[in-house]
């Protein structure tokens, strides 16, 4: 917040986690930028991680106007700084410590309010946005046959179908199609009144009968279902192990979801039923290859 009161931003094209204890995070500015003076100076400030869908906020605040907030919906975060309305990530903090480094100031941040979502990050790479998930429309033009899933959270639970014998299936069908599509995973998810958002490309595989096969399974988030419709479950993840879940490669798949949940950090497993690796997406490490009961 500038001396008048007034909301100032850029786009930072730096910015990483500096420690967890304290909690540090840091940006960097660049001294000839018009608010370099405001940010080196501030006692707090906000980082505001942009949604897919907020490609033309990362273009206002990148640019040189005047009045870049009122563009953007934002709130006062509790440190006084704006937050942006549907960001994947908002880090609210104190300035710590502000470092000379070059043609930039490094301004590190200890973090006083975070929260996060499930969206899409806005990626940017090479002098064009991109794309951080395998792309939903390349789907909807795939073979038929494809199996497209989606493992759908809400507050700490996970959607779940039940069938008549007891059976606990996730939402999946052929294709992801249209919702007037019975057969595809919309069309079932229509066919419920199921308010689902498809984010992160969570595993591929092969099917091992039917080697033509190929099974797509997506992270996401769902709206509390309301519908009046018995088959459908919101099960709490802690309880997911104990499910009667008949497909041996979905158990494997939902044993890795639960234990990513846990250490808040995720991958993509590429492979078929019987080997493959997970590819992490949120920290640096080592692939994986193993059975599909370990890593799926």
């Amino acid at each position: 917040i500038g001396p008048e009161g007034e909301p100032r931003g850029f786009t930072a094209n730096s910015f990483t986690s500096v420690s967890l204890d304290p909690p540090l995070v840091l940006v960097c500015i660049a001294k000839k930028a018009l608010g370099h003076p405001v940010f080196s100076t501030s006692k707090c400030f906000a980082v505001n991680v942009l949604s897919e869908e907020q490609r033309a906020a990362s273009g206002v605040f990148a640019s040189k106007s005047q009045d870049k907030f009122s563009a953007v919906e934002w709130r006062f975060g509790p440190t006084g700084s704006p937050l942006l309305a549907g960001s994947v990530a908002t880090f609210d903090c104190d300035m710590e410590q502000l470092v000379d480094a070059g043609d930039h100031s490094i301004l590190i941040g200890r973090v006083r309010e975070f929260s996060h979502n499930s969206s899409q990050p806005l990626g940017y790479c090479r002098g064009a946005y991109v794309s951080l998930g395998l792309s939903q429309e390349a789907l909807a033009a795939a073979p038929p046959d494809m199996e497209v899933g989606a493992i759908l959270e809400d507050e700490g639970r996970v959607l779940f179908f039940e069938t008549a014998d007891g059976f606990f299936e996730l939402p999946a069908g052929r294709g992801l199609g249209p919702p007037g599509d019975t057969r595809s995973l919309r069309g079932r998810l229509a066919a419920k009144a199921i308010e689902a958002h498809l984010g992160f490309l969570f595993a591929v595989w092969d099917d091992a009968a039917s080697p033509s096969r190929t099974h797509v399974y997506y992270r996401g988030t769902v709206d509390a279902p309301h519908s009046s419709d018995h088959q459908v479950r919101l099960v709490d993840i802690d309880r997911i192990a104990g499910l009667n879940i008949a497909d041996a490669a979905v158990r494997s798949m939902l044993a890795r979801y639960v234990r990513e949940c846990r250490e808040d950090a995720f991958g993509v497993y590429v492979g078929n039923a019987v080997e493959g690796e997970v590819r992490p997406l949120a920290k640096p490490a080592a692939m994986n290859t193993s059975s599909p009961g370990q890593q799926i």
